[in-house]
């Protein structure tokens, strides 16, 4: 009876581990499932990894003061109003100036005067001299006088010229083109010069966006900028047009020591005021281009304790079974990574469902794409 029982018991045992296995092989007959795409060639940009954050910057900041002492009478813009360089900002009352200047010119019509008749007067008397009628002491006074009424009018000619500055002073027009700030004068306020601050301009077109990058970078942005301009672009937040394009301009000539950065400079020309003084942006600094690269999705790489692979899909089989690739990977760019060896374009790699994969694991392809790709957008440089 016991030797009966322990039979049963064993094949009850066996019966439910062959079900089992059975079970294990229909699903392995099935296949592992995964998601797969094709490898294909494209050209890739190599940009700074990761992207530097940049603040932009007014290509120049114009403090408006008025040269003049004096009682603001008009202001002829609105605050935050784009100008011209020559627009009219401010009228400084001009009577106190247009009084300065008619006085200066009656100082020199009645010291004009005082000359002609100090000319005249050492002329007579230079023939009197030779006549010997008048004394040495009489000529040298006569020719004194006639220099200190030649010294008078030059003087009154300088304040005629300082008056006309001074009413041309009371009207401050716009140095640059540029965007107005708020005010900080209005129309009534008595205004000293040069102290008082009247108006700052930000210069915006163009406008610089200044960012750092590591210093481990500077031997290739020197490289290549020394071949052709680097192109930069930028986004921000909820940005609703395509990137701004700009032109690398600057290189400092200092590596900051406490962080190891480099300041650069880039230029934009803004035409449409998209980029904002003190705005925060995300910048894109193309060094250079990949052409016609073997790429495959990023999620496709894997990192193992040899380095990075990716199983391909074997090809002329009825059975569908991977192999496992070592692979030398090069720079990342929008969802996919550059293949230096390992793949050739047009092989299958797996891109998803690698944790159930093995060389020569069966799989089932539950579907397949090929990855996209744009040569418009810059990369990631490793």
């Amino acid at each position: 009876m016991k030797k009966f029982l322990f039979l049963s018991t064993f094949a009850l045992a066996a019966a439910m581990l062959a079900n089992g296995c059975s079970r294990g092989a229909k699903k392995s007959a099935g296949g592992a499932p995964v998601l797969v795409a094709q490898a294909f060639t494209t050209n890739v940009p190599v940009q700074i990894d990761p992207p530097p954050v940049g603040h932009v910057m007014a290509y120049s900041t114009v403090t408006v003061h008025s040269q003049i002492q004096g009682m603001i009478s008009q202001i002829h813009f609105q605050e935050g109003q784009e100008v011209r360089k020559g627009d009219p900002l401010f009228t400084i009352d001009p009577r106190p100036s247009q009084a300065a200047l008619d006085q200066a010119r009656a100082n020199l019509e009645r010291d004009s005067g005082q000359l002609e008749y100090a000319k005249a007067n050492y002329s007579r008397d230079r023939k009197l001299f030779d006549s010997k009628i008048i004394s040495q002491d009489q000529l040298d006074t006569d020719k004194a006088s006639l220099d200190a009424s030649t010294g008078t009018v030059a003087a009154d000619k300088a304040a005629i010229t300082n008056a006309l500055l001074n009413l041309e002073f009371c009207h401050i027009d716009a140095p640059v083109d540029g965007v107005t700030g708020g005010l900080q004068s209005y129309v009534g306020n008595v205004v000293k010069a040069p102290d008082d601050t009247l108006l700052t301009i930000n210069q915006i077109h163009p406008i610089y966006v200044q960012f750092g990058v590591p210093e481990q970078y500077l031997p290739e942005i020197q490289r290549e900028n020394r071949d052709k301009t680097l192109k930069v672009a930028v986004t921000f937040e909820d940005m609703d047009e395509p990137p701004p394009q700009g032109e690398l301009t600057f290189i400092d000539n200092t590596v900051d020591p406490t962080t190891g950065m480099i300041q650069l400079k880039a230029t934009f020309p803004n035409l449409r005021s998209v980029l904002w003084p003190g705005q925060y942006v995300n910048v894109t600094l193309t060094l250079s281009e990949l052409t016609n690269v073997v790429v495959v999705p990023s999620q496709a790489v894997q990192t193992g304790q040899n380095g990075e692979y990716l199983y391909v899909l074997k090809s002329n089989q009825t059975d569908q079974t991977v192999e496992e690739r070592r692979v030398v990977i090069g720079v990342a760019y929008q969802g996919v990574t550059v293949i230096k060896s390992g793949v050739q374009a047009g092989e299958t790699v797996v891109t998803d469902g690698q944790l159930r994969l093995a060389p020569g694991v069966t799989v089932s392809v539950n579907a397949t794409g090929v990855a996209g790709s744009s040569t418009n957008s810059p990369a990631n440089s490793k």
